[in-house]
Order: structure tokens, then C-alpha cells, then sequence
């Protein structure tokens, strides 16, 4: 069978077939994708599953994917195919290279077509489930604390939901830069891995009093408060992380798991404090180089043991509503994966 008629195969595919909720995805045998010029195919061997996911099949994020179409923002896996433009003017895309692939969506299949400026070589030191997980949460990290707050040596760092993929990048990217890195967790287990990332302290959201723990740990050090808020979680408790900060510190908006706060502009007020939005994934689409060069800055850390994300825990694709349901729900402690 020659490589055009194994690719005129079916594969199996998660698809969306209207917006709505995580558990109307279906797992279905579809034609695949069809190589254009300027893309490549990918055998998919693992990916990522991310918060942004469970927005996307609901209607509910900013950016609407035309239906029916296929989820998954990133994954890692084997070159299979090459447009020939690609194999023309990019020679290290070669078939049987492991490659990243963030193109938004797709991943959650066994066979992906995508871009060529989506594709980037995996480096051996990198796991598949590491590779097809960090992109999401660790250039969302990298892109808050360095980009939009300036975060320098020295400083304190609050990390909201630090036990999850999103959190627990915040805080290896923190101890990485030389923050002195506060965690807050709803277990046992996330607490520990928050910790385990280096996190100086790992708080309960619901039996601690963090406001007042918090700012005893910065009067150490002289000062009010902590100089970071990152929080991918929102809702009602948003207040209170406002309130821990110190003078001139930055609360940086990463998302709203949790609901949308409402935050008491007074306490910005008070203090100069400020907020701070953040949205890697316009920034990243709007900046092209700029993007493609953290990416592979980020992935050499990665590979060089600056930085250390954890192995993901694994689905098989068929249980894919069950990652997204997991995840959603905030059940998961780490990353996920969904593997064909």
C-alpha cells in the first residue's frame, strides 16, 4: 500500500458536531484530513487536554471553530507526510520526526494535518506526554510573570489552584525565574505537588486562613504583602487574593474556572496595586515570531532541566468526554492527556 493509500483510510476522530455540552462529543470513523501545500500529516501519539477545550465545544470562548470539527488545541506525535512545498523549504520536517503540533485544534484523533509554522521538532530529552501538555500552561506562565508583569528575582509570587496543569506551570516557571513561590491547592495531592514543584508553602483554599498567612510570610521580608497574584481560578475568592497583595503588586487575570469575580476597585486603589489580563493565545497569534521563538525558548529549558513539567496522566480517546469532564470539573490534579 503506498503512502497516499494508507492515508485514504479511515481513522477515528473525536468530533464536535454542534456547540454544546462536553458530553455530546462522539468518537467516530472519519476520512482524513486532506494534505495541502503548506502543511504536514502527523500520527498522533498523545494530546494535550486543556481548560480551553471545554470552552471551545461549548460555544462558549471568544474564537467560534466552524462545526462540525475536531477538538484538541495541541499534541505530539510522528511526521507521516510532507507537502512537497514543505519538504522543499523545510528539510528538517522529514517523515519519521517527532514533531509539536499547537494548531488550535484537531489533536484529538489519531492523524493530524496542520501548518508547517505549527510544527516544531520534539527534542529527545522531552517526553511525548510532557511535549504534547506544556504549551498551553508554561507559555501562558512564562508570557505572565515575564511579559506582561516584569516579575524579578526576589519577588513573591501567590499561585491560585497551583495543583493544576495551569497552576503548577505558574509555579515552576516562578521558581525558575528566582520568585519565592506561594501555593494554594483544594487537596491533599495538589498541595503536594505544588510543593513538590517548589512551591516554599502549599495552602488549603478551604481550611486556611491565607489572607493572614500570607502577609505574616511577607513581613519577613518588610513589606505588606505578596508582589504577585496569578489566577487562572476567579470567582468569589478573587477578592481575597486581591487583598494579599502589597504595595504596588500586580494581580495577573489568567482565566475564570471558578466564574467571573467581581473585584472591589477600592483595593486596587489602595496601595497602587493593579490587575493585569492575560491572554497568551491572542498575544500568540497576533505575534507570530515573537511566539514561535518563547515556544522553543521554553522547550530548551524543558529539555535542559530549567524547567520540569510533570507526566500527565493518560485517557485512552475513547474516553476523551471523561479527560474534558475531569478537567472542567477541576477533579484533575496535573495534566492530562488523551492517547489514540
Amino acid at each position: 500500500m503506498t503512502v497516499a493509500e494508507c492515508h485514504n483510510q479511515p481513522m477515528r476522530a473525536i468530533l464536535c458536531r454542534e456547540y454544546g455540552p462536553i458530553d455530546q462529543l462522539v468518537l467516530e470513523d472519519v476520512a482524513p484530513p486532506e494534505l495541502r501545500p503548506g502543511t504536514v500529516r502527523v500520527r498522533v501519539k498523545a494530546a494535550g487536554v486543556n481548560y480551553v477545550d471545554t470552552l471551545i465545544v461549548q460555544g462558549r470562548y471568544q474564537l467560534k471553530t466552524p462545526t462540525p470539527f475536531t477538538p484538541g488545541w495541541e499534541c505530539v506525535g510522528e511526521l507521516v507526510e510532507v507537502a512537497p512545498d514543505v519538504a522543499r523549504d523545510a528539510p528538517h520536517l522529514a517523515s519519521g520526526t517527532r514533531v509539536l503540533v499547537a494548531a488550535g485544534s484537531g489533536a484529538y484523533a489519531e492523524e493530524v494535518v496542520a501548518p508547517a509554522h505549527a510544527v516544531t521538532v520534539v527534542p529527545d530529552g522531552i517526553s511525548d506526554g510532557v511535549a504534547a501538555t506544556f504549551v498551553q500552561s508554561y507559555m501562558t506562565a512564562m508570557f505572565a510573570l515575564r511579559n506582561r508583569a516584569g516579575a524579578e528575582r526576589g519577588q513573591s509570587l501567590l499561585v491560585v489552584g497551583a495543583g493544576g496543569g495551569v497552576g503548577l506551570a505558574a509555579v515552576d516557571v516562578g521558581v525558575s525565574m528566582g520568585l519565592r513561590v506561594f501555593a494554594v491547592a483544594s487537596s491533599e495531592e495538589k498541595r503536594r505537588l505544588a510543593l513538590d514543584q517548589g512551591a516554599e508553602v502549599a495552602f488549603d483554599v478551604a481550611g486556611d486562613d491565607i489572607k493572614s498567612a500570607v502577609r505574616e510570610l511577607a513581613a519577613a521580608e518588610g513589606k505588606a504583602g505578596v508582589d504577585l497574584v496569578y489566577d487562572p481560578v476567579g470567582g468569589d475568592l478573587a477578592d481575597t487574593w486581591l487583598r494579599t497583595l502589597g504595595e504596588g503588586g500586580q494581580f495577573l487575570v489568567i482565566g475564570f474556572v471558578g466564574g467571573i469575580p467581581s473585584l472591589p476597585l477600592n483595593q486596587v486603589l489602595l496601595r497602587n496595586r493593579s490587575v493585569i489580563g492575560v491572554e497568551w493565545g491572542s498575544w500568540a497569534m497576533q505575534h507570530r515570531s515573537a511566539n514561535e521563538a518563547l515556544q522553543r525558548e521554553v522547550m530548551t529549558m524543558i529539555a535542559e532541566g530549567q524547567l520540569s513539567p510533570v507526566e500527565p496522566t493518560a485517557y485512552p480517546l475513547e474516553r476523551t468526554v471523561d479527560a474534558l469532564t475531569d478537567l472542567a470539573q477541576r477533579r484533575a490534579a496535573g495534566k492530562l492527556v488523551v492517547v489514540p
